[in-house]
């Protein structure tokens, strides 16, 4: 024995010690029920390698290749991050930290620009993205609606379907052929990476999204889209996610045209920090009907909250951003709601967000600015964040361990303290358990769980929970039980690894089975065993000297175990991989991208951050280690690792030019005088609309929509006659949350209106209508004829789906919607412009540009000429109704091992009543309003931004005139920076 009866006693509790466990009591038959796959390890990492696989499911998990799967899933989206090359990085992050699958919406209106016209190419390239995804080893969950929600413009529909007389989300046959064009297009590049036919990796797919219209004409719709998404080749699962999580779109719900045994029940969940999480699952008592109404299917949870969008404002947050939903859903949110689900039967699990990522140009829906960050675990600027260390566990834990693919609730364990709820779960095939103990107080508790056989303290922190496991086999050793949660298991070479974590400084105790006195050799200094009576108990206080290690050998078992004993962020440095030859694990740096082994070589790609050791454990044979191509001399450990001799360099510095000078400004909006030639504007003679917004009698619709101006800001010319006498003038327009309104009569400014800052009230508002009320100048009102125009911000397209049928919310007009004058009865002769889809970008696509005269002109690109602007210096201030541009350039030169994650920040004095639409290298990436906020930084994409190059800047300022205007403070903001990345192209 290494310590003395007294000393073991001191750090394990006297309790510890001579006790014959007799595990949970109530245990299982071990044999599999009749009909069900058993227990056994899970399928092979995915890709695309050319074999056919069979995709299914039972009431436990899915099944793939008869293999349970259990499905931790994060979600992300490729068109909130338009640069390809970066898509790879994000993924593989996800995949190191744990998850095996990656969940995608694709936008139907990121697509789009008109009516049979698709583009899957540049940053909307889907093919690409599902190779990449099959390239990192990662499942798909494919979601392309037709309707896909996701803070996104019109809920995903295209801004020329409000134009159009489809009735969306139903069974209108001129919607139904709109979606299926859609579908058509996306099948077609889905069909080439179906992991059944072994051509990629997408393994779900889903129909609609959040669809409650569950009547006749539901049904109906809902069995059309499933036969098309059949009938074009798609033949993994499907399913749908409902957003009541009361039993709609069970299997049987709606005709699948004879198919059966497909359709996946999955719902929703996006619980307050300040809730007690709920048992949604298959073995849940809240909303009970979820929980029954589809015994045969797993438990599935196709969104399960990550964070919470923030409207313009910031009253989701009380103004302090997306830092503060991190703050309030961290990693013990994380693990407290996530580990409640495991209990209640969820093995298929999809985190929303995983990486938010921009909603740049004009992709945001109504109810949220530009940044998309979510509060997600990897933030916008895709920096991994605290929030990882759960997810990065549960993950690697759900990959390694099969036992929790096949869970049943088993006798209950009273708590023996009230504070705590306590799960009991055991897998009949194995006669392992679990055990999820929660702590909904606000205060640690440490007790004992001696219905689970665990005699001695564990702690759970306050809001926080902890998985324990005990009879559990770890390898060909059997684990009596663990105060600390059991993070990763794998098999490296001639010996097993067992990682168990928990808070820093927590006292752990891992006991195990032995029937022989095993040897056990210290590593590090912090461990302390005992062996008694067929039992070895090992402790150690977790993170303390980092990572703590304990060599088992013998002791009944020929094969050696090590224990290795981490809080939470040394946990985060663990890097389990599998390869051909078998599992490799890596210690040390802040992220593993790749693992390759040739002969006896280990090839390692990653990131650090700063000077670190590098440790690697893995088959046999291995001799040698390259780290980002370069040769590693190592040293082999006692735990047969290699041991690199010098520690990996950090990340060197990056310097970030000032933005103080180099400005050039010009004034736009000619469109205000009243000799601006207008004859190539559309006329607004149109007396009828398919929108939802009334067309008001006497006039003509003057919806933007209708005249193909989808994105945007939208400029109106009227020519006004018998005007004599005209007192006041009364513009009645509809937007999305924080529209604007400008108006000159003959030149002259007439004011601003805008609507207001949402409250949390109105937060999920999607369309704002007012009317501005304005003066006519007493100077004016002899003229009997006069030219008004009109800037309008109108903002994006609410999203559908907000009622209990389909609404077509999303055709709410946007732009001016009547117009009248008091003391006269004028005629108007109306003209307007905007950003014509059939103008758009060919690279940056419909949603990137509006309708301002700089934008028409291509002001905001980095080839204009800007030679006869005025060059300025910043900060400025200037009173001016109307739009003033300012444009600048830069270059940087980051060292090309280095991934620096940049941004653009901007601050004035809160009183100044500005926005702007920021363009770098023409990209539009995104809308700063200097009084609402809260966002003040926006995240500028490696690719978009030329890391190594010149840059172009334009910045498009509306200001309303009643207060000085800027730019005041612009500047570059290094958010972070790691040595390594990933290969970046110039988008």
């Amino acid at each position: 024995m290494e310590l003395s009866r007294r000393t073991f006693s001191a750090l394990a509790g006297t309790t510890a010690l001579g006790l014959a466990l007799t595990g949970s009591g109530g245990a299982l038959p071990s044999s599999a029920a009749p009909g069900l796959a058993p227990t056994g390890p899970p399928p092979s990492p995915p890709s695309a390698d050319g074999s056919a696989h069979t995709v299914g499911f039972d009431r436990y998990s899915l099944l793939v290749d008869g293999r349970r799967l259990v499905l931790w899933s994060g979600e992300m989206h490729p068109f909130r991050l338009p640069s390809p090359s970066l898509w790879r990085d994000v993924l593989q992050k996800m995949r190191a930290h744990g998850y095996n699958a990656v969940s995608v919406y694709v936008a139907w209106n990121f697509h789009s620009p008109a009516p049979g016209e698709y583009d899957f190419t540049g940053v909307r390239d889907l093919d690409l993205f599902l190779r990449t995804a099959a390239e990192t080893g990662l499942y798909v969950i494919l979601r392309p609606g037709p309707y896909i929600n996701a803070e996104v413009d019109a809920g995903g529909f295209p801004g020329w379907l409000t134009a159009t007389e489809a009735r969306a989300r139903t069974a209108d046959p001129t919607y139904l052929s709109y979606a299926d064009e859609w579908l058509t297009r996306v099948n077609a590049i889905a069909a080439r990476h179906l992991h059944t036919k072994g051509k990629g990796t997408v393994l779900l797919y889903q129909i609609e999204n959040a669809y409650d219209v569950t009547g006749a004409d539901g049904r109906a719709y809902m069995s059309h889209l499933y036969k098309k998404v059949r009938a074009d080749g798609i033949d993994v699962p499907l399913f749908h996610n409902d957003k009541t999580r009361e039993g709609r779109w069970v299997p049987g719900s709606f005709d699948t045209g004879g198919d059966k045994g497909s359709w996946l029940y999955g719902f929703d969940g996006y619980p307050e920090p300040d809730e007690v999480p709920q048992d949604w699952g298959r073995f849940g008592t809240q909303s009970a009907r979820a929980a029954k109404a589809s015994p045969k299917t797993p438990g599935f949870l196709p969104e399960f909250g990550g964070g919470r969008p923030d409207p313009w404002g910031g009253a989701e947050f009380d103004g302090k951003g997306y830092e503060e939903s991190r703050r309030t859903r961290d990693a013990a949110y994380e693990r407290r709601f996530h580990l409640t689900n495991l209990a209640n039967g969820i093995t298929l699990h999809n985190v929303y967000m995983t990486f938010g990522g921009t909603s740049w140009g004009w992709l945001p829906a109504p109810q949220v600015y530009t940044s998309y960050d979510y509060g997600a675990v990897i933030d916008e600027g895709r920096r991994q964040t605290a929030k990882l260390a759960p997810m990065h566990q549960l993950g690697h834990l759900l990959r390694q361990v099969p036992d929790f693919a096949k869970l049943d609730r088993a006798k209950a364990v009273p708590s023996p303290d009230d504070r705590l709820k306590v799960y009991h779960l055991t897998n009949r095939d194995t006669g392992s358990h679990v055990y999820v103990v929660r702590n909904d107080s606000a205060e640690d508790v440490s007790v004992p769980l001696p219905d689970a056989g665990i005699e001695v303290p564990m702690t759970v922190p306050a809001r926080d929970a902890r998985l324990i496991t005990t009879e559990l086999k770890l390898g060909r050793r059997t684990l009596r039980y663990a105060t600390a949660q059991l993070a990763m298991f794998v098999a490296a070479g001639r010996q097993d690894i067992a990682v168990f974590s928990g808070r820093h400084g927590d006292m752990a105790q891992v006991v195990l089975e032995c029937p022989d006195e095993p040897t056990a050799t210290r590593l590090d200094a912090e461990p302390a065993w005992i062996y008694d009576r067929g039992l070895l108990r090992v402790t150690a206080p977790l993170g303390v000297g980092l990572l703590a290690r304990v060599k088992v050998e013998n002791g009944g078992s020929g094969r050696p175990l090590v224990i290795f004993f981490a809080d939470d962020e040394t946990a985060l440095r663990l890097w389990p991989y599998e390869t051909p030859s078998g599992t490799v694990l890596v210690y040390g740096p802040s992220l593993v991208r790749s693992v390759t082994l040739e002969g006896s070589t280990v090839h390692l790609t990653g990131d650090t951050t700063a000077v670190t050791g590098l440790e690697v454990w893995g088959p046999r044979g291995i001799g040698q280690v390259t780290w980002n191509g370069q040769p590693v001399p190592t040293r082999v450990s006692a735990t047969n690792s290699l041991i690199a001799l010098k520690p990996l360099p950090g990340v060197g510095a990056v310097s970030l030019p000032a933005l103080d000078k180099g400005w050039r400004r010009r004034t736009e909006n000619p469109e205000s005088a009243p000799d601006f030639d207008d004859s190539a504007w559309q006329q607004a003679d149109k007396e009828s609309s398919f929108s939802t917004t009334p067309v008001p009698e006497g006039q003509p619709v003057l919806f933007a929509d209708d005249y193909g101006f989808h994105y945007g800001d939208v400029w109106y010319r009227g020519r006004v006659t018998d005007a004599e006498d005209a007192k006041s003038v009364s513009l009645a327009y509809s937007t999305g949350t924080q529209g604007l309104l400008m108006a000159w009569l003959d030149g002259e400014p007439l004011g601003t209106h805008r609507m207001p800052v949402p409250d949390k009230k109105t937060a999920r508002k999607g369309t704002w209508t007012d009317t501005a009320d304005f003066e006519v100048p007493e100077k004016l009102r002899e003229r009997d004829e006069h030219v008004l125009s009109v800037l309008v911000r109108r903002m994006q397209h609410a999203m559908d789906g907000d009622g209990g049928e389909s609404l077509d919310t999303h055709k709410a007009a946007r732009g001016l919607t009547a117009v009248r004058f008091k003391g006269a009865s004028p005629k108007v002769s109306w003209r307007l412009q905007g950003a014509a889809a059939a103008a758009a970008d060919p690279v940056r696509g419909p949603l990137n540009n509006g309708g301002l005269y700089g934008e028409r002109e291509g002001w905001h690109l980095p080839g204009h000429d800007d030679g006869d602007w005025e060059s300025v210096r910043l900060p400025r201030g200037e009173r001016r109704q109307g739009v003033t541009w300012y444009r600048t350039s830069f270059r940087l030169s980051v060292d090309p091992g280095i991934d620096a994650s940049i941004a653009l920040t901007l601050d004035d004095d809160r009183k100044r009543a500005y926005r702007v639409q920021i363009f770098l290298n023409g990209w539009n990436m995104g809308q700063y309003i200097n009084d609402v906020g809260p966002q003040h930084t926006f995240v500028l994409p490696n690719g978009v931004l030329r890391t190594r190059g010149s840059n172009s800047l334009a910045l498009a300022v509306i200001s309303d005139g009643t207060t000085e205007a800027g730019p005041k403070d612009v500047r570059l903001t290094l958010l972070g920076a790691t040595a390594g990345g990933v290969t970046v192209e110039n988008v």
